[in-house]
């Protein structure tokens, strides 16, 4: 029997933002390459998009004896730091510890108008509407956590994975950082975090994404809220107090490459003789398989220039080259996991690839769960549950699953080495990450004033036919998507009210 699919909260969250035509559309900064010398720079390039500003030199900062932050083309951000004060600012997606923290996890989720985006009609509603709907799939969300121990381990995984880069910190560099850990939807907050970087006066700030491929709705969500707060408070977080630099991502570094590669040959070598033998046939004469499964996204994403895609497919290549190749018996695949409701994702899904190997007569298949760094409802519930079900269902009756890098050693030092290189090397600010990636290129308004690509195309490539003719055709999803939700949110609102499903107020039971 074929299991009843559920799929994991931030998938639903991102597609509620797409399916039903509500656009998803951060608080981006303008396309451009700017290099501003204040924050309040940055709040009055973002009134005034068109403006441009050319990025002529970089700020280094240096660890030495006497560390002093530079700035040639800004002599006004100069700044001796004799008593230098490293941070390290984590940033991850969060979430639920215990099953009563479910529906305060969904509630943060879907009271984000970046999640969820009401028409203009109905945007007063939104903290009702996030009430509403995190109250009625509070109970099944807690189900899933269940069957992983009752709450995600995610920010266990984020500590100790905190306190083992800050070690190596210390004895490969000779460098004291102190390590901060900003969650988005749930504790502790990336605000708590940055409370407590003022309490410790860091006055040098390197910020780490948790999420090695860059998206818009991963990173470029973490780094929005850190863009809005020190533009806010640009005496607090201004140059004049304090560098900061971004690292937006790190998927081609060889010692993460060599982390995640290290992880699937060990269980490579783990199939027995006997299941090698069992998986060489005529039919399918490799006798080991690895599915590499990433988070998915919206194809309108990728259209509009994230970069994620190329960044995983590039990612999985340099994995490749470190793996045994098709002749010494290892086929790589990649797909897509996480997707829901009716509109394009990354394909191939992994929910196809899965019963297609099984067509082909694989018997032993590693999955890898590639975008993900700690172990969370994605890979324990989705794929060690889900995906594993529906594995041995098609006939993969030799199943093993690469863990995430959790606290893998290399991983650690890798993470102590990229905060290393990111003090010493020429600094890139929160809206130059932004703008480099590209995030700035899917604020295509309410969607609904502007459904074409402008003619500047996508990265500033030029336009594209194509991606016109394709925004084109969404106007009547995006139509009827505005009515479905329109529905939606009096529903939740006469059933709330009511205190009973919407067809009992029609005499109709169940």
């Amino acid at each position: 029997m074929r299991i009843t699919r559920r799929r994991t909260l931030s998938a639903y969250c991102l597609a509620l933002s797409v399916d039903w035509g509500l656009g998803f559309t951060p608080s981006a900064p303008p396309s451009v390459s700017p290099s501003y010398t204040s924050f309040d720079d940055i709040g009055r390039s973002s009134r005034h998009p068109k403006a441009t500003t050319k990025l002529d030199t970089a700020s280094v900062l240096t660890l030495d004896d006497d560390v002093s932050f530079r700035s040639v083309a800004s002599p006004s951000l100069s700044m001796d730091l004799k008593d230098p004060k490293v941070g390290v600012l984590l940033l991850n997606l969060g979430g639920p510890e215990t099953g009563e923290d479910v529906e305060g996890f969904l509630y943060n989720l879907f009271a984000d108008p970046d999640i969820i985006r009401l028409p203009p009609l109905l945007a007063p509603l939104q903290s009702l509407v996030a009430l509403l709907i995190s109250k009625r799939r509070a109970p099944k969300s807690r189900e899933a956590y269940d069957s992983i121990g009752g709450g995600s381990p995610i920010l266990q995984y984020t500590r100790a994975q905190a306190d083992l880069m800050t070690k190596s910190l210390k004895d490969r560099y000779g460098i004291d950082a102190k390590t901060y850990i900003g969650m988005r939807y749930w504790y502790p907050f990336t605000e708590e975090a940055l409370a407590k970087i003022r309490e410790d006066d860091i006055n040098a700030l390197v910020i780490l994404p948790l999420y090695p491929q860059f998206s818009i709705s991963t990173s470029g969500s973490s780094l929005r809220v850190l863009q809005e707060e020190f533009a806010k408070k640009s005496e607090l977080y201004g140059p004049q107090k304090m560098f900061h630099t971004v690292i937006p991502s790190w998927y081609d570094r060889p010692g993460y490459v060599k982390s995640v590669a290290n992880l699937i040959q060990q269980e490579l070598d783990s199939f027995t003789p006997e299941e090698l033998k069992e998986g060489t046939s005529a039919e399918q004469p490799i006798p080991r398989h690895v599915l590499f499964s990433a988070h998915g996204v919206p194809a309108s994403y990728i259209e509009a220039g994230d970069p994620y895609k190329a960044q995983i497919e590039d990612c999985v290549e340099r994995i490749k080259a470190l793996l045994p190749s098709e002749e010494d018996g290892v086929k790589v695949h990649l797909s897509f996991q996480s997707r829901v409701g009716p509109v394009e994702w990354l394909r191939p899904y992994t929910d196809d690839v899965l019963p297609s190997l099984g067509e082909q007569g694989v018997k032993n298949l590693v999955v890898v769960p590639i975008s993900f760094v700690s172990e969370h409802i994605e890979t324990l519930e989705e794929i060690d549950i889900e995906y594993r079900e529906l594995a041995l269902e098609s006939g993969i009756t030799n199943w093993r699953r690469s863990p995430a890098l959790n606290t893998d050693p290399t991983f650690i030092d890798d993470m102590a080495d990229m905060v290393a290189d990111a003090l010493s090397e020429p600094s890139q600010t929160i809206t130059e990450a932004c703008v480099a990636n590209n995030v700035g290129n899917l604020e295509l308004e309410p969607v609904s004033n502007q459904l074409e690509i402008s003619s500047a195309g996508v990265g500033g490539v030029g336009f594209d036919d194509n991606l016109a003719y394709s925004s084109k055709m969404r106007k009547g999803e995006i139509f009827n998507g505005r009515l479905a939700m329109v529905g939606i949110v009096m529903t939740c609102l006469l059933e709330y009210f009511s205190g009973q499903p919407l067809i009992h107020l029609f005499g109709v039971s169940n």
